[in-house]
């Protein structure tokens, strides 16, 4: 017997929250020459070019894109293994880890990759504490829902 409740819901948050923030516009940076658009894939320069400009992607972030994504993918997954409670704690447990790195990459992109910039962040910048938030209490929910079995079976 597995009981599977509010959990769902907050790794379900995790889940919308973070795919939210892998896909969506993170801030500006603004440099000398031109504004760029700061997303998990990358730099890209905003605006259209009407005289040769550079247009497209100015710089490529995958990593921050992967971990991101990883950090996406893991908590929707973690909803549908309810049957192994300390699979679905571990998993817990490396969520948390990757939205620490996301914090990281997003940190160490956004002020450190371009010398001389201004950054201004979208409300979107949130999102990964939101997750963090709710993933530990997920994780509460489980080793509730654990212990909660644990004694239903020392009563049989």
């Amino acid at each position: 017997m597995v009981i599977q409740r509010w959990q769902s819901v907050f790794l379900l948050i995790v889940a919308v929250m973070m795919g939210i923030f892998t896909f969506m516009s993170l801030g500006q940076v603004q440099l000398t020459d031109y504004s760029l658009n700061f997303t998990t894939i990358g730099f890209s320069i905003e605006g259209t070019s009407t005289d040769g400009a550079q247009t497209g992607y100015y710089a490529y972030t995958w990593t921050f894109f992967i971990v991101s994504l990883l950090s996406t993918i893991i908590p929707f997954i973690n909803i549908f293994i309810f049957k192994n409670l300390n699979l679905q704690k571990r998993l817990c447990i490396l969520e948390i880890f990757f939205l620490l790195g996301v914090v990281a990459c997003g940190c160490a992109y956004g002020y450190y990759y371009f010398t001389d910039a201004v950054v201004s962040w979208s409300s979107l910048i949130c999102a990964p504490l939101i997750a963090f938030v709710a993933d530990v209490m997920a994780y509460n929910r489980i080793a509730h829902d654990q212990r909660l079995l644990n004694s239903s079976r020392r009563l049989i």
